[in-house]
């Protein structure tokens, strides 16, 4: 972007407007080329102001920070531990650790933290993720966030929006990564995968340290594959073809229980089962909440039907998509349940209360974590002496496919699916079967949690979605048949390629 020119001020919503970089559902991403020193320090700035307003911040408190392995995070995380100086507090680098070891350390503590990460996208682009005393950041928190109006010292940057002069940042701390260690150590019993071979797909995965210490001193034999000095975009909801052919390689070279892995930063887990098939983030979720006995399960609306026709939940609650709607609504229901669990289509799930189990307790961790799924799930299959995939075999037969259009307007989106929300039911519902022509009958139901989604007679689901951050509109299917599944969605998206000419 251009430097934000001769302004001794600037709010953080302009910061937005002038850089691209802007708020997602936990952070602030934007391309690397846009993510300059200045932008990064104003956006620090404003989170430490905000944090200041609302009093949950001490004088001469501490920050903590973190990154991924991403070439422009070394940087980014430089910025920010100057502009923690600059606002006259102490930060403490606790070096390349998952985002949610980040968030736990911060926890317990007490501390704000910022994670330097861009999560599952491409190297190219980068962001920052917030974290108050509290956990990560929700959308009013954001609001706040952006409301800030920062003062920028004359001089403090070059013309192209770099630091005049060099950040410092402090030696590394490996506190975090140890806390977030010991907290599956002591939760699960000792010695609980010993009997288990598990490889462990590292590529640029911050998490690959923490897992292989959690994996092997819970007695697992783990094989280390496809480590990664550059940076690889890992997305657990849209898995790259290579990794499909991979994961099936290595199973049957290897004869492995599982391969287990995660997207960037750690928050995002992928499991596969003992044949090197990739489990569905949305199927893991239903599956640790069963380990983790909960009585109450919050996801978004994008997720497998199985968890309602399961009946294995006392609650359960769909939620805009995105973490802070999910915390939002785990916070609400903790007010009536006990064991409140939440996960997303991408696998991460959010530990919403103190979990007892075998007299050995887990302590909340209201944030996405990839760490809790596959040990969960692992220990559910021992339970009952069963395989991964046989262990999914007893869940509801439903299959969901998730895709999307790159470089599909908004508007365009929204001037082909909103006129049908604020239809009465019945008209809505004769519309969106006009929508969607012959592709899957007549619908009998409509939610517009977001976007919109249609429930057909046969039971197939169809899901529309524009995209909260980027112009791409997505779409999801659901069917009883994954092959069924997959053909929809490919007419879905067949279908979606004709609206561009509308």
């Amino acid at each position: 972007m251009d430097k934000i020119k001769n302004e001794s001020m600037i709010s953080i919503a302009a910061v937005m407007e002038k850089s691209g970089v802007n708020f997602g559902t936990s952070g602030v991403r934007g391309r690397v080329v846009d993510l300059s020193d200045e932008v990064c320090w104003v956006y620090a700035a404003g989170f430490i102001k905000y944090l200041q307003e609302t009093r949950q911040l001490q004088p001469s408190a501490a920050l903590g920070i973190a990154g991924d392995y991403r070439t422009s995070t070394d940087r980014i995380m430089g910025v920010l531990s100057q502009a923690i100086v600059d606002q006259g507090y102490q930060p403490i680098n606790l070096g390349k650790i998952p985002s949610p070891a980040l968030a736990l350390y911060g926890l317990k503590q007490g501390i704000p933290t910022m994670m330097v990460t861009g999560s599952h996208i491409p190297e190219d682009r980068n962001g920052i993720k917030f974290n108050t005393v509290t956990g990560e950041i929700l959308k009013p928190d954001e609001q706040g966030i952006r409301a800030q109006l920062i003062t920028i010292p004359t001089g403090k940057f070059t013309p192209e929006g770099a630091l005049v002069q060099e950040s410092t940042i402090p030696t590394i701390s490996g506190a975090a990564q140890a806390e977030y260690v010991k907290r599956y150590l002591n939760f699960f019993p000792q010695n609980a995968l010993s009997d288990l071979s598990i490889g462990l797909y590292e590529h640029s995965s911050v998490s690959r340290e923490c897992l292989y210490e959690i994996l092997t001193g819970l007695g697992a034999k783990v094989m280390r594959l496809g480590r990664s000095d550059a940076f690889i975009s890992v997305d657990t909801e849209a898995i790259r073809p290579e990794d499909i052919a991979l994961a099936a390689q290595w199973s049957v070279e290897h004869h492995f229980d599982c391969i287990i892995s995660t997207d960037g930063d750690g928050d995002r887990p992928l499991l596969s089962d003992e044949k090197g098939v990739w489990l569905r983030g949305d199927v893991a979720g239903i599956l640790c909440a069963m380990y983790l006995e909960a009585d109450a399960v919050i996801t978004p609306v994008n997720g497998n039907s199985a968890l309602e026709l399961s009946g294995l939940f006392s609650h359960t609650q769909r939620t805009q998509i995105g973490s802070p709607f999910v915390i939002a609504g785990m916070m609400e229901a903790e007010r009536d349940y006990n064991r409140v669990i939440g996960y997303e289509a991408n696998g991460g799930v959010l530990v919403g209360s103190e979990i007892t189990k075998g007299g050995r307790k887990l302590a909340a961790l209201p944030t996405r974590d990839a760490a809790i799924v596959p040990l969960a799930i692992l220990m559910l299959a021992k339970e009952r002496g069963v395989t991964i995939s046989a262990l999914l075999k007893t869940l509801p037969k439903r299959y969901t496919v998730s895709n999307r259009l790159k470089n599909f307007p908004t508007d365009l989106s929204q001037a082909i699916l909103s006129p049908l929300l604020d239809l009465p039911l019945g008209e809505a519902l004769k519309a969106g079967e006009k929508l969607v022509g012959e592709l899957a009958g007549c619908p009998v139901a409509l939610n517009s949690t977001d976007g919109l989604r249609l429930t057909f007679e046969s039971g197939d689901i169809i899901h529309f979605r524009p995209s909260g951050n980027a112009p791409e509109l997505r779409c999801y299917t659901e069917s009883a048949s994954e092959t069924r599944a997959v053909a929809l969605n490919a007419a879905c998206i067949q279908l979606m390629e004709t609206w561009r000419l509308v």
